[in-house]
Order: structure tokens, then C-alpha cells, then sequence
């Protein structure tokens, strides 16, 4: 994924979704030939000249200092999110980012710790959403990843390519959409990442619901939330998720139920039914810490 294009095109997406009205500009009536705002429109909401944002949405970010992104992206209403992948496109750690990507680990007391979540479905995540490591709960929520081959326990390949996941989520529109723009932010940070750029381009080739949400250049960080179920053992749950981040690049993702709700009775029972016996991982690109 070349950055300059990246930069270019999520500039373009982000001033084409901007009505003059949004940013508080004047358009007189007429008829307009783009969407959202003009380049020129765009450059004086940020205090830049016209030449000089044109070069920086052609995807020349080079030099730009961090007071300019601030500038552009209070003018293109960017939230945090938005504003770090904007950072990462046009200010890249070029030397991390030539650097190959390193296996990623599951420390074995961080998988302790999720076998001990008894009745909390959690999961570890790493770079491109690839599952390095789970617990019996999420394994009886989500799908049984140790069936799955290596290369395959990923949750973007479960969401686009199972269709297990559509019927599991009950907004599965918002989860797909959800996936997409985590990938997008992560390939802001990680450029040079082959196997992200690999899972891209499968995805858009055996997915149209994939290759239509990636045109879109959204971008997501979320930290929580709620999700709706539709399990094919305990039927409807709605829970809540939070996501922590863990040195080396990796997230945890657990989920609860509200005390005292049928979510909460539906949890239980699945967590009565659910596969036995600890869960070890052989990651996709990945090997576990040794003991010690």
C-alpha cells in the first residue's frame, strides 16, 4: 500500500463527505460539480494556501509540520481516529516502517489470564485482526479457532468469508463496517506490511461487501461497545465489549452481559456448554513466549 496514495485518497474521501453548510461556508446557489468541498474551499477553512494543500492531497506530505495536519484536520472534522491514520499517512516512522514485521507473541500469563475469566468470552488480537489466542467462552461465542487452520484465524476472514458471521451478528452490516475500518487504521501504522496488503487484496477480490466498505477510507479506533447476537445455541445476547491494549501491537477484547439480564442467563448457560479444557493457539505469524 504506497502512502502517497493512501494520503491522497483518504484526504479526497474525507473533503468529498464535508458539505459547505457542515463547514459553516457560504455557496450563493449554483450548481456544484464535487461533492462536498472545493480544494480551494478546503485550504482557506485550514489557513493554507491552495498550492500547498493541492500538493499535500496529490499525496506529497513530506516536511509538513504537525501544526498544518492540525490545521487541516480541524477543517476536515476529523475525530481522533481520523486524525492519527492522517499522522501515521503523512508523518510515517519510516525507518520502523521498513522494518519486516515481527512475529507477534502471547505472553503465557496473558493466556492464563484469559482462561481465568470464568463467564467473560475474551479474546487477543494482532496486527490485521489475526486471533493469537482466546479462552473457552469466546471460542463457544464466536467460532472454535483451533478447528480453523492457522492462517485462517482471523476475525476479518470470519466476518466476510464465514457465513457463520452473518447469522452470529445480529448488525452484521455494522460489524463488517467495524472490521474494515480497523484494517484501515492498521494500515496507516504498518505500510509495509505484506501479509496486511495479502489480506487486503484477497478480501477485495472474494468480497464485495469488503472491496466496496475499503473504497470508502473509514477509519476506526473504538475502545467499546455493544453487540447483538444471534447464537444457534443460546439464541439473542447482547453484550458489551471493551478492547485494552497490550504491549506489542496486540488487543484484548472481552464481553459481558448486563447483571441480572437474559443475556447474562443466555452467557451462563453457554459457558455450561462450551468446549472443555484449556485453548492454545498456533498463530498465523506468531509463536508463544517460553515459560520462564
Amino acid at each position: 500500500m504506497g502512502l502517497h496514495t493512501e494520503l491522497s485518497d483518504f484526504l479526497r474521501s474525507r473533503r468529498a463527505r464535508l458539505s459547505p453548510e457542515e463547514a459553516g461556508l457560504s455557496t450563493y446557489g449554483g450548481r456544484r460539480r464535487v461533492p462536498g468541498l472545493r480544494r480551494e474551499e478546503l485550504a482557506q477553512l485550514a489557513g493554507v494556501s491552495v498550492a500547498y494543500y493541492t500538493r499535500l492531497e496529490q499525496g506529497n506530505g513530506q516536511n509538513v509540520s504537525v501544526e498544518i495536519l492540525d490545521s487541516v484536520a480541524r477543517a476536515l472534522r476529523l475525530d481522533e481516529a481520523e486524525r492519527a491514520h492522517l499522522m501515521h499517512l503523512a508523518r510515517p516512522d519510516r525507518r520502523a516502517a521498513a522494518r519486516p514485521a515481527r512475529p507477534q507473541r502471547v505472553r503465557p500469563q496473558l493466556q492464563q489470564l484469559i482462561d481465568a475469566m470464568d463467564g467473560v468470552p475474551a479474546y487477543i488480537t494482532g496486527r490485521r485482526t489475526d486471533v493469537l489466542g482466546w479462552n473457552r467462552l469466546a471460542r463457544a461465542l464466536l467460532v472454535d479457532f483451533p478447528a480453523l487452520p492457522p492462517a485462517e484465524r482471523n476475525m476479518a476472514r470470519f466476518v466476510f468469508l464465514d457465513p457463520r458471521a452473518r447469522a452470529l451478528f445480529v448488525d452484521w452490516a455494522g460489524k463488517a463496517r467495524d472490521t474494515v475500518n480497523y484494517l484501515r487504521f492498521d494500515a496507516g501504522r504498518f505500510p509495509c506490511d505484506e501479509r496486511l496488503c495479502t489480506l487486503v487484496g484477497e478480501l477485495s477480490v472474494r468480497s464485495e461487501d469488503f472491496r466496496q466498505l475499503w473504497a470508502a477510507y473509514g477509519v476506526q479506533d473504538k475502545t467499546f461497545g455493544t453487540k447483538e447476537f444471534q447464537h444457534p445455541v443460546v439464541g439473542p445476547m447482547t453484550l458489551a465489549y471493551e478492547i485494552f491494549p497490550v504491549p506489542g501491537d496486540l488487543h484484548l477484547i472481552t464481553f459481558h452481559a448486563e447483571p441480572g439480564s437474559a443475556s447474562e442467563e443466555a452467557l451462563r448457560l453457554l459457558a455450561s456448554w462450551g468446549p472443555e479444557g484449556p485453548v492454545v493457539s498456533e498463530q498465523p505469524d506468531a509463536v508463544r513466549s517460553p515459560r520462564g
